[in-house]
């Protein structure tokens, strides 16, 4: 692969991930979207982290069960308190590390 190659196809990326969070924007600009579209909305970073951690909820390296759960389980009641999903994320390393640390 040639220099100009490589560049054209990092821009193409670049494109093709700007464009479609560029268009909600200019959509929508100076719109109130209904309340129960802005709730679903808010929904959405938990729905994807759920996607994440369930699988590796069953794929553990360490072949141990019952860490993916209690990291799965931290992460739920952590979400449903209603922290944000960063604080879901330290909160279930954070467990995980003392966890593991007493096992």
């Amino acid at each position: 692969m040639t220099s100009s190659m490589i560049i054209l196809t990092i821009i193409g990326m670049a494109l093709v991930t700007y464009i479609p969070r560029l268009i909600p924007f200019v959509v929508f600009k100076g719109k109130e979207l209904p309340s129960f579209v802005q709730g679903v909305l808010q929904n959405v970073p938990f729905a994807t982290l759920g996607a994440l951690i369930f699988p590796a909820v069953f794929f553990i390296q360490e072949g141990n069960l019952l860490y993916g759960v209690v990291g799965a389980v931290i992460a739920f009641v952590i979400a449903f308190l209603g922290a944000n999903v960063i604080l879901v994320v330290i909160g279930s390393i954070v467990v995980l590390s003392l966890y593991s640390s007493f096992i």
